[in-house]
């Protein structure tokens, strides 16, 4: 028998591959969408501004030439130095 809480009764279920989960309806397909790519939005920008202060405090690292130890790998895009 499921726990209550209060008038609400919690339900565990078992979800497996073959079964779609209960969210996945045409609503909730959408609405996982749209969750989805706004965790991957976020967790990009918080990656970036960890690279970024990562950047900022080791600029002054520098090898026996000059040059920073601590650089972005790749070619520069666009607004990055």
């Amino acid at each position: 028998m499921p726990a209550r809480v209060g008038k609400v009764r919690l339900m565990l279920t078992v979800v497996t591959a073959e079964e779609p989960t209960p969210a996945a309806t045409t609503t909730g397909g959408l609405i996982d969408e749209i969750v989805r790519d706004g965790a991957r939005r976020m967790l990009a920008a918080a990656l970036e501004a960890e690279v970024a202060a990562y950047i900022t405090a080791h600029a002054d690292q520098l090898d026996d030439d000059g040059r920073r130890l601590v650089v972005r790998n790749g070619p520069p895009s666009r607004g990055r130095c």
